[in-house]
């Protein structure tokens, strides 16, 4: 059966002249000066804005920046995002400095069709976070909205006064965005062309179990790299020197294999990838020289970086050979050139294979292909834009603030 979004969108309601409460993922990178130093996920919206903005509708957008700690912490003020928002939209988009009081009232009453208005950090309110009736209730009426979208993926896996207790309070639909990341996730991991390669890097092992354990039994294949891969090479017996490993890990590692034992069977070695040699930086710092070894020649203070050579050329050919490729967590410290080339390599595998449908999570995975990649993301079929939202839907977890709109 095809995958479908079944929750309904702006698309199935009228939202002609409607006054709408948006809640967008406006979580964006910042510079030390202050400035965006991405605008990925403002572009990601536009698609959703334009539509209702085509039909005559006026616009409160909320959204959140950061983990301010109160009020006061000004650098996650969203006054930045609303003149780049305005710049990308060719469109006035008003600015309001709280996020509730006599002000949001006051301004949002004089709004006409067609006005834009963006108000401040959700996060400078405590209520947020706590998912609280009352804030999401002043939310709506104070914004005076008819409707609720909900265009902010990267936050969908959030039970939050944004994203959950609003929909109590307004008749609530999704946004293109968060339709489009649904499906394309979804239709990857529960109807992709195959063979499937699930790529998992990263560093935390409890956070990458659930993804881990799905990824096993669905793909035909399963490459592990980055510091997660560094708990099995641990595991396997390896001194891993200084490198990063989790002390507590070597339960879930044993459940991992067990898992792939069952599902591979004595092709295990043929479709879990672990790494066979790996990329140290000999002085344990990461601007040091990319030393290339095997397993066994990691010792104190050496940690290891990324995988290595005969490895990422295993995993292109797996991953060439692939009709589907999802992919969550970079294969080494991915920041470092020196340390990018497993993740660079299969990116660039992935670039010069259109044909293979590519869906990459969100977080640093997304940031370093789009910062790889000319096209600025362009040269794969989707790169999400939420990060633990991506994580949890790949898993085949619930995402409370899209269970919680209204169903089709």
């Amino acid at each position: 059966m095809a995958v479908t979004f079944p929750y309904r969108t702006v698309k199935d309601v009228d939202v002609r002249g409607k006054r709408i409460l948006l809640r967008a993922d406006y979580n964006v990178p910042l510079r030390d000066d202050g400035s965006i130093a991405d605008d990925y996920r403002l572009v990601a919206s536009l698609p959703t804005l334009r539509y209702l903005l085509e039909r005559g509708a006026g616009i409160v957008i909320i959204a959140h920046l950061g983990r301010p700690k109160s009020a006061q912490d000004t650098k996650y003020s969203l006054v930045p995002v609303a003149k780049r928002l305005a710049r990308l939209l060719d469109h006035p988009v008003r600015f309001i400095g709280e996020t509730v009081g006599d002000r949001v009232a006051q301004l949002t009453r004089s709004m006409k069709p067609g006005d834009i208005v963006m108000l401040e950090n959700l996060r400078f309110q405590p209520a947020e976070k706590e998912n609280d009736a009352k804030f999401a209730q002043q939310l709506a009426k104070q914004s005076r909205a008819e409707l609720f979208v909900q265009d902010g993926f990267g936050v969908v896996h959030r039970s939050h006064a944004s994203t959950v207790a609003i929909t109590q309070c307004l008749p609530a639909v999704a946004g293109l965005l968060v339709e489009q990341e649904y499906l394309a996730i979804k239709r990857a991991t529960d109807e992709p062309n195959r063979p499937l390669t699930a790529i998992l890097g990263g560093a935390k092992i409890h956070d990458k179990m659930p993804l881990a354990r799905k990824f096993i039994q669905i793909a035909d294949n399963v490459v592990i790299g980055g510091a997660l891969a560094n708990n099995f090479i641990k595991y396997d017996g390896h001194d891993v020197g200084d490198s990063l490993v989790d002390e507590a890990a070597d339960q879930l590692v044993q459940q991992i294999l067990a898992d792939a034992q069952h599902r591979y069977g004595d092709k295990l070695a043929d479709h879990l990838i672990l790494p066979s040699d790996v990329a140290i930086s000999k002085s344990g710092e990461l601007k040091g020289e990319r030393v290339e070894c095997g397993l066994d020649a990691v010792r104190a203070p050496a940690k290891i970086y990324d995988i290595g050579e005969r490895t990422i050329q295993l995993a292109e050919r797996v991953v060439a050979s692939s009709g589907t490729v999802i992919w969550n967590g970079t294969l080494g410290m991915a920041e470092a050139v020196n340390f990018s080339r497993g993740s660079a390599r299969l990116a660039l595998t992935l670039a010069k294979n259109p044909q293979i449908v590519s869906v990459i999570g969100g977080g640093d995975t997304a940031n370093f292909v789009r910062g790889w990649d000319a096209l600025k993301g362009g040269s794969f079929s989707h790169v999400s834009t939420g990060g633990g939202a991506s994580l949890a839907l790949m898993a085949g977890e619930d995402l409370p603030g899209i269970s919680a709109l209204m169903r089709r």
